[in-house]
């Protein structure tokens, strides 16, 4: 079965990182068609490099934008340039299992399914000793459950049909929050989603990832996250105000405590 594998890479990426993901592309036990890598504003030389150096194994199709337009609308462009009907998104830091796209294109042959996510393990900087694994609810009843406080997918690992994410309107410019509205404006059209129950991505994690998660300008874009869920009726009033009282504040703490909190949400996750 054929399918795209649409990825975002821009300038403050680290060159040794997005090898190590193109590697775990590479790497898998069924081969990816073709890769559409966004180029989202210009790159450093190190990174043209690595791309020019992976065009030998992986069908890289590059797509440039001029300046940097931001994950939503960069990842908006790459699906224009996918020549295929599946497409599995990659972030450029993680690294996938080498059984990732064999599951989920079998997900996708077994079941009437729209999006295939999965669980994602989480590391610092050793993907071999892993920090926690971040559980998401396997049918699409206990993910819409889920998703109204929580985001039910983990979006580096999902695969999904790209006529549905089309249709949908595809990715808003909504900061840090593009995917999680992204995967409530897909269950309020019908389309179903689906998580494989087992880690099928290591996931960067650790300090600096909890850092784009805490702040005052963390705690605005959460604001107008649930300020738009409640305005296109995503969500309920009274489950947007209970999610706010309950997530906003954490966003303002100390970043140490925050990565207590979060080491203990993950333990216990779902």
């Amino acid at each position: 079965m054929k399918f795209s594998v649409l990825m975002s890479v821009y300038q403050k990426e680290n060159k040794f990182l997005l090898s190590d993901a193109l590697n775990s592309v590479y790497s898998q036990t069924v081969q990816a068609t073709e890769v559409v890598l966004v180029q989202d504003g210009p790159l450093t030389a190190d990174l043209y490099s690595v791309i020019d150096n992976w065009k030998s194994k992986l069908n890289i199709i590059d797509v440039v934008i001029a300046s940097n337009v931001g994950l939503g609308e960069a990842l908006n462009k790459g699906l224009q340039h996918c020549s295929y009907e599946l497409v599995a998104r990659m972030d450029t830091d993680d690294i996938a299992l080498p059984v990732r796209f064999e599951k989920q294109l079998a997900a996708f042959e077994s079941q009437k399914i729209d999006v295939c996510g999965s669980w994602i393990s989480e590391f610092d900087s050793d993907p071999s000793s892993i920090l926690s694994i971040r559980q998401v609810p396997e049918s699409h009843a206990d993910i819409i459950k889920f998703a109204r406080t929580k985001n039910p997918m983990n979006h580096p690992s999902v695969m999904f049909k790209k006529t549905t994410i089309v249709e949908s309107g595809g990715y808003q410019n909504i900061l840090y929050f593009e995917d999680y509205y992204l995967w409530l404006s897909l269950i309020k059209s019908g389309a179903v989603l689906y998580n494989i129950p087992s880690p099928l991505v290591h996931m960067r994690a650790g300090l600096n990832q909890l850092s784009r998660r805490s702040g005052y300008l963390y705690f605005k874009r959460e604001f107008n996250f649930y300020k738009y869920c409640y305005k296109n009726k995503l969500l309920p009033l009274g489950t947007v105000i209970k999610n706010m009282l309950i997530r906003m504040p954490l966003r303002l703490l100390p970043k140490a405590v925050i990565a207590k909190i979060y080491s203990l949400l993950r333990s216990n996750n779902p």
